[in-house]
């Protein structure tokens, strides 16, 4: 979610090169502009470059990727619900330069399409996503598909939907799952449905106390915030917030809300799940629930861990898919020899 942006504090006064007055008015008075600038950074550090294509000329999908096609598959990466490409930063810091990474925009988040007529359902989502890879040709050879949260739920569909596209998958804390137990964030909806306040989701903050909660709620990390950035926070958010309230409840709908469980049983490609043990959004047991349908599925839980894995355990994680990418290329290596 909105946990990479605490790590500005590290870098913010001398790595930017901005004067220390003109950080700390920045700080005070525009702590949204700040954010943003600190994103507009890591992206510029780590070497990943912001990209428009067009499908059929009346919907755009944005874009940020790093490297070019080569011997090893190029890895997309799906964000999680209300987040954006620049979320994978954490991540993308630790893997190697090499590869060809590709973070899109999922429907109408940031700068890839919003429109009303579009149907965001999890099916949906991973036909919008199977457009954006025809467009720049990523399916040429087949390629790793990782994601996270409702991202992790249009990742699976997407590798059921259209194998020959996806060569291996990564699951992060996916949703679309049943739960033999429930998460926190379920009694949550479950109460508010109960009291009629729908309008009152926890992951739609609106004010600076609202994202202070959610916070807690999708980190087992506990972190010391300072109210101008839970402001800044919020104030990123707040315009997007009818939209992502239209969004979830299109994601918990009948139609979605077990998409992943529903399409399991025709994901063919090998495939990774990582989850954090302490996830408090959706439960630790939907990582049984795919490995005894997913032939060739590999489970890691991790300790001392939440729901938002990609910021709280960024290096854990990329290594994971590294040695994940790395035992495959193993596999196929011996399958080729013998």
């Amino acid at each position: 979610m909105d946990l990479d942006v605490l790590n500005m504090f590290v870098i913010a006064g001398g790595t930017l090169a901005i004067p220390i007055l003109a950080f700390v008015a920045s700080f005070l008075l525009w702590p949204s502009a700040l954010i943003r600038i600190y994103y507009w950074y890591w992206r510029r550090a780590l070497g990943m470059q912001v990209k428009y294509v067009n499908y059929d000329d009346s919907y755009q999908f944005c874009y940020s990727y790093r490297g070019r096609p080569g011997y090893r598959p190029s890895i997309l990466m799906l964000h999680g619900f209300s987040g954006h490409k620049d979320m994978w930063l954490s991540i993308v810091k630790f893997l190697p330069k090499n590869l060809h990474l590709v973070c899109v925009d999922l429907p109408g988040h940031e700068g890839t399409t919003r429109s009303a007529l579009d149907d965001y359902s999890i099916m949906g989502q991973a036909k919008r996503i199977h457009q954006f890879v025809e467009c720049i040709k990523l399916n040429k050879r087949p390629f790793h598909l990782v994601g996270t949260s409702m991202g992790g739920n249009v990742a699976g569909v997407y590798a059921a939907q259209y194998p020959e596209d996806v060569c291996s998958l990564s699951l992060i804390c996916p949703a679309g799952l049943p739960s033999f137990t429930d998460s926190k964030f379920v009694k949550m909806l479950r109460e508010l449905k109960e009291s009629e306040r729908t309008d009152r989701i926890p992951l739609i903050p609106s004010t600076p106390e609202e994202m202070a909660d959610m916070l807690k709620l999708c980190s087992y990390v506990r972190f010391k915030v300072p109210q101008q950035i839970l402001q800044g926070l919020v104030d990123v958010r707040i315009p997007h917030n009818d939209f992502y309230r239209k969004l979830f409840l299109e994601i918990v709908d009948e139609k979605s809300r077990h998409s992943l469980h529903e399409n399991m049983n025709k994901i063919k490609a090998p495939t990774q799940v990582i989850w954090g043990k302490q996830d408090q959004v959706l439960d630790v047991s939907g990582a049984d629930i795919l490995a005894s349908a997913i032939p060739d599925c590999h489970v890691s839980i991790l300790e001392n861990c939440g729901h938002s894995v990609v910021v709280e355990r960024p290096r854990k994680t990329a290594n994971l898919i590294l040695e994940f990418l790395a035992m495959l290329h193993s596999t196929g290596n011996s399958k080729k020899q013998a």
